[in-house]
């Protein structure tokens, strides 16, 4: 597996999951407000590594994203339960309150 070197963060990141992967030296584009289609492609998802969505109630940008690069990696970093209807396009999900920023940014980045 390739190390990620870009990733698209959508969502408010009170837990410091952009600052966390920009400390592992990863490339990082953030996406606030309400994400569509085409904030994703202007933010890079196209090319990139890794998509962060801090935000469940946004979790129909999942499966955008994996129609736009089936290689990026999709990860919910949010205390809210992932809906099911996402799960089989998410890579991984955790809960902030059980994984730091910085620990998950190592893992993803390794």
């Amino acid at each position: 597996m390739s190390s990620v070197t870009t990733a698209v963060v959508a969502g408010p990141d009170e837990d410091g999951i952009a600052a966390a992967l920009e400390g592992e030296g990863v490339d990082v584009t953030r996406v606030d407000g309400v994400v569509s289609r085409p904030h994703l492609e202007e933010a890079g998802i196209v090319d990139a590594d890794l998509y962060v969505l801090t935000d469940i109630g946004q979790a129909t940008t999942i499966p955008i994203v994996c129609d736009l690069n089936d290689d990026a990696r999709t990860v919910v970093y949010a205390r809210d339960t992932v809906p099911e209807f996402v799960k089989g396009q998410l890579d991984l999900a955790i809960d902030p309150q059980l994984m730091d920023a910085s620990v998950v940014a190592d893992e993803l980045v390794g």
